[in-house]
């Protein structure tokens, strides 16, 4: 048996390769994650302010429940101001502005306006 020469420039070019593979694939991982979240906090947005379409404003009650989903998908510093946390006459436009942080670093805000129709 004889050895073969090898090349370390072909070894090496395909470690780089698989390396930078990595690097794009958790790069790509960490912004579907962010992407998931915010379709999250749309959805939620989208429930709360038809809740608010029937009543006129935010509820107590509703606005406990709106924060605690909104923890579960991982908003940090969550806040309401801007909202129509008081009632609203019937036809008025009614507010939900919603603001935080995704993973405590990246600012978001979500803003749903209807008239109120209760």
């Amino acid at each position: 048996m004889t050895r073969e020469e090898g090349s370390i420039g072909d070894l090496l070019a395909a470690g780089l390769c698989m390396l930078a593979m990595t690097v794009l694939l958790l790069s790509y991982m960490g912004n579907v994650q962010m992407i998931y979240q915010k379709t999250a906090i749309s959805q939620i947005a989208r429930k709360y302010i038809l809740r608010m379409e029937t009543i006129g404003s935010l509820t107590e009650a509703d606005r406990v429940l709106l924060m605690q989903e909104l923890e579960t998908v991982g908003v940090t510093e969550p806040k309401l101001d801007g909202s129509s946390l008081e009632s609203v006459g019937y036809g008025n436009p009614v507010i939900l502005l919603i603001r935080g942080k995704l993973e405590g670093e990246y600012d978001f805000e979500e803003k749903r306006v209807s008239t109120a129709k209760y």
